[in-house]
């Protein structure tokens, strides 16, 4: 990776993503491109910046000619909760977008990360230890597109070489950037909350158990990923990779561990329960793990402390 775009730079993982690919290969080499004029005042002054629509090939070419990209991170995307709303909207954005994307990368041969999800399963997907290679009946829009991206991206590759590589993300937790319209946000506002109120509604219900991972994991795995050797790569595209999986109570018993007067009730969201119920409890990151040396530095505890400790720190100095 020489020069890097990055689009969907201003969302839940590109922000982050950004400044962690000019910290490792030099400000002037990402080149963040998102959807909106206004963007962050850091994302600006650290390096180059743009507004672009990623379903524009013209404007998508010229971005990747002028600077000479030959690689893109291709971050942006509606979220599930978000999608459900407007459906329609995400299979425009989400796959008119990547097919702008794979096409501009064919004609200048760039070397492409595209993120899945644990969306990309369904209820028929074996829930605990879900394999890498099983069987994928997503219910929700979000997870059509996911899995419609895997496919895409491995036919890319199959038909016309381009490096197209990718991840299953569980649900992602910061605490730098606001939730994104995801199912999995409880696991981010909670914290707000506990620092703020010390208590929390939660709008998934007790017992739903999902895959989770703290952001600095999830970014660096990205790039881990993107910089192996081909030849060590079986899959390729769509790679499971978790670090914990947890049900809000469990998150809100370790909250308590630093706050102890803090508690949470349940006030659930019938739309977000229902695309829970759908997904994984529990991912098996095994070929990630075999093929290019994944692993997690963070468990619940060491999240939750340092979540915690960066979001008073946030709050003392605002």
């Amino acid at each position: 990776m020489k020069k890097i775009l990055v689009t969907g730079a201003t969302g839940q993982i590109g922000t982050e993503l950004v400044t962690a690919l000019r910290e490792r290969y030099g400000a002037d080499n990402v080149v963040a491109a998102g959807h909106r004029a206004q963007a962050d005042r850091e994302l600006r002054e650290s390096g180059p910046y743009c507004t672009l629509d990623v379903r524009d090939a013209p404007e998508l070419e010229q971005v990747v000619r002028e600077h000479r990209i030959d690689t893109i991170f291709h971050m942006a995307a509606l979220l599930s909760a978000t999608a459900e709303k407007n459906p329609w909207l995400a299979w425009d954005v989400n796959m008119n977008g990547l097919l702008t994307v794979l096409e501009v990368a064919r004609e200048h041969r760039c070397a492409i990360f595209s993120p899945s999800s644990i969306g990309a399963f369904g209820p028929g997907t074996p829930a605990d230890d879900t394999p890498q290679d099983t069987i994928q009946r997503p219910t929700t829009m979000y997870g059509i597109t996911k899995l419609s991206g895997e496919l895409l991206c491995d036919y890319y590759f199959r038909r016309f070489g381009i490096d197209a590589r990718g991840l299953r993300f569980p649900g992602l937790i910061s605490w730098k950037t606001p939730p994104g319209g995801g199912t999995t946000d409880y696991a981010v506002e909670i914290f707000h909350a506990a620092i703020k109120e010390r208590r929390y509604e939660c709008f998934l219900k007790e017992g739903t158990r999902l895959d989770m991972m703290y952001m600095p994991d999830a970014l660096r795995a990205a790039i881990e990923l993107m910089e192996v050797e081909p030849s060590r790569l079986a899959h390729r595209n769509a790679f499971n990779v978790t670090a914990m999986s947890f049900a809000p109570e469990e998150i809100a018993a370790e909250i308590r561990k630093h706050i102890p007067d803090f508690s949470m009730s349940y006030k659930v969201d019938p739309v977000r329960q229902a695309i829970a119920d759908s997904w994984p409890h529990h991912m098996d990151d095994s070929a990630a793990r075999r093929e290019w040396g994944w692993k997690p530095e963070y468990d619940l505890a060491a999240m939750v402390k340092e979540m915690l400790e960066k979001l008073g720190e946030q709050k003392r100095e605002g």
